[in-house]
């Protein structure tokens, strides 16, 4: 979410980490090789993670609720429109 004054993303409360030492190393020599703070690291790394595996767990997330809730194709009438629309667009 952005805060309409000032463009940038509302944030939430502090959360307490508990992360690996060699990890909180690390995250420290980027941060302070460029000029940033802990938290935009970490923050960063968070959005590529989700960006990524945690899409991939989400869009399973969804997929899971859609069968749930009824919303699924049978599959041989998935595949009897794949070869239809494959004969069309052959012709």
């Amino acid at each position: 979410m952005i805060d309409a004054k000032s463009e940038k993303p509302a944030l939430s409360d502090p959360i307490t980490l508990r992360v690996p030492q060699d990890i909180l190393d690390d995250i420290e020599k980027i941060a302070e090789t460029s000029d940033r703070s802990r938290s935009w690291v970490i923050v960063r790394a968070l959005k590529y993670y989700l960006m990524a595996e945690g899409n991939e767990i989400l869009s399973i997330r969804r997929g899971l609720a859609d069968i749930e809730a009824g919303r699924t194709v049978d599959a041989e009438e998935f595949f009897e429109e794949l070869d239809r629309l494959n004969r069309e667009d052959a012709a």
